[in-house]
């Protein structure tokens, strides 16, 4: 089995990725800026301890992220490490329509896309739409507010567990460059979601549904960070939901 180092390991889609390679049977290591147990302790944006945690490393499964254009910098470093490492595939996570939904941070994304492209190292990369978490997180981080505001438009929100197990398969698969986009099971609108979070929660909140302008807001009700046709994985939002609110 191959030697794989994690970047972003120990975040909310780092854990069941570093899980579901090890139970494949490869060894990994988890990048991480502060030290740990299982741990290596490096810094994407300086450089510092990159070399040592890639000595050796066939494979990189890049997932940090800052949320901002500082990725840009550190998939960077990340890519000119691994060509002199001569690690022989890089897989990244990406986000579906990035390149038709004006976000700052979808922009970084894709200027990390056509790095990774440009680089002699092999690569491939997945898009996959909106976790359930942060589905979630939007709703429950609403709760100062006397209801809880929906805009119109959807989602097609993916379960972590079922894109981390995806990217293990490409993982241990051979370089693809961009591969097919993932989305959930299930299509939803705003509402129907916030509507689900609202009985799981046990919430006494009023949902309200409200338009917004902008370009933004624009894409996504033209369903451009959704995946045509079926969709990937079993697990729905309501299930999510289930679990996280037993």
């Amino acid at each position: 089995m191959s030697e794989i180092l994690v970047t972003g390991g120990t975040g909310t889609l780092g854990v069941p990725t570093v899980d579901a390679l090890r139970k494949a049977g490869h060894a990994v290591r988890v990048l991480s800026r502060r030290s740990g147990p299982d741990r290596l302790k490096g810094d994407l944006l300086t450089g510092a301890g990159l070399g040592d945690a890639m000595t050796g490393v066939d494979i990189v499964v890049h997932l940090a992220t800052s949320g901002n254009a500082k990725d840009v910098d550190a998939a960077e470093r990340l890519l000119d490490e691994a060509e002199h490492s001569g690690v022989k595939h890089i897989v990244y996570i990406s986000i579906v329509g990035i390149e038709s939904i004006p976000l700052p941070y979808y922009q970084s994304k894709l200027d990390v896309e056509r790095l990774i492209e440009a680089s002699p190292v092999p690569h491939s990369i997945l898009r996959a739409t909106q976790f359930h978490n942060l589905i979630t997180m939007i709703f429950a981080s609403q709760k100062w507010l006397p209801w809880v505001t929906v805009p119109r438009f959807g989602a097609q929100p993916i379960a972590v567990d079922d894109v981390a197990a995806r990217l293990a398969e490409l993982a241990a698969s051979q370089p693809a460059g961009r591969v097919a986009d993932i989305g959930g099971p299930e299509r939803l609108s705003a509402e129907q979601m916030g509507r689900q979070w609202k009985a799981a929660a046990h919430s006494r909140k009023r949902i309200v549904s409200i338009r917004l302008p902008g370009a933004i807001v624009r894409a996504l009700r033209e369903r451009k960070n959704m995946v045509p046709g079926a969709g990937y994985g079993t697990q729905t939002y309501s299930d999510f939901l289930a679990r996280r609110y037993g």
